[in-house]
């Protein structure tokens, strides 16, 4: 069945993911933190914590809790919004950078690998 060998390659590359992000200094939840405000929808590297919390379906003040621990690691900085004094704009620093380079890069076969588990499920292979 195609759909449970998809979930084989999901759980796979979820589980390398965690074990990556760990080996490169983040856990899980901070690796996707800056995995989605690297990878911010309209392009501009930045989000705020309202639009994490509706990316990551939690609550605003558990990602505020995510947000300011990864701030005290260095992995992210805040900026005042030019449109409204009170909200922040948060964006990766250079170790945050760094760190999430490690990640990703160190992913790529497991995407490579995701990638065609979907092709299956869609049976496009």
């Amino acid at each position: 069945m195609r759909v449970a060998e998809f979930r084989v390659a999901l759980r796979r590359f979820l589980h390398a993911g965690e074990l990556t992000a760990r080996g490169c200094g983040l856990t899980p939840q901070r690796y996707l933190l800056l995995l989605l405000i690297k990878g911010a929808p309209d392009s501009s590297e930045s989000s705020t914590v309202t639009e994490l919390a509706e990316r990551l379906h939690l609550a605003q003040s558990t990602v505020t809790e995510l947000v300011a621990r990864a701030e005290d690691a260095g992995l992210i900085e805040r900026e005042t919004a030019e449109y409204d004094g009170r909200v922040a704009n948060l964006r990766l620093s250079r170790e945050g950078e760094r760190r999430l380079e490690c990640s990703f890069s160190a992913l790529r076969d497991e995407r490579s690998h995701l990638r065609e588990a979907v092709q299956n499920l869609l049976g496009r292979v």
